[in-house]
């Protein structure tokens, strides 16, 4: 169980983890320090004092799967949705939404939540549907849309408000990593 942005950190991570795609898989502090999996795995660990972070190797090199989850751990304790906010690229036209994308308010309290599927019909009208966690730390989950008629997908627009059951985002509010 995790919260928000942890979900979508997790997700990210564990995406790359399986694609041997470990180079990929780094993360910034709320400090803006950066947190990469590549450099954990060598052993290197964060010694955080206040807003500063330094690193030293105290442990010894592990590439194993419980060490990566250790590593997400550390990095749930030290990052969130403000850190991910200022991280991500902000996807300008919303009508080009993909997969892993993610609709994010940085902040205290902030949300977060990633887009993990897109549909197209025949006339080239898109749907999507959205994954989170939240406060308190939860499982992973779809989101219903509250609009029953298409729940749980919801509608690619351009512009204007993403209603979800516990958060409302603006379609603007769209980053991709």
């Amino acid at each position: 169980m995790q919260q928000c942005a942890d979900a979508v950190i997790r997700l990210r991570s564990e995406y790359l983890y399986s694609m041997d795609l470990d180079t990929l898989i780094h993360f910034n502090y709320t400090s803006g320090d950066r947190s990469s999996w590549v450099e954990w795995r060598k052993g290197l660990r964060p010694n955080v004092n206040g807003n500063t972070v330094s690193w030293s190797r105290i442990k010894s090199p592990d590439d194993s799967y419980s060490n990566f989850k250790s590593y997400l751990e550390n990095v749930f304790m030290y990052a969130g949705s403000a850190s991910l906010e200022r991280e991500l690229t902000k996807v300008e036209n919303p009508l080009k939404i993909q997969i892993g994308d993610v609709f994010i308010e940085g902040g205290s309290p902030g949300h977060a939540i990633i887009v993990v599927d897109i549909a197209t019909n025949k006339e080239d009208e898109k749907v999507f549907l959205i994954a989170q966690s939240y406060m308190p730390a939860q499982s992973i989950h779809i989101l219903k849309n509250p609009n029953l008629l298409i729940s749980p997908w919801y509608k690619v627009k351009s512009k204007g408000k993403l209603i979800t059951p516990e958060w409302i985002f603006d379609y603007d509010a769209l980053y991709r990593f």
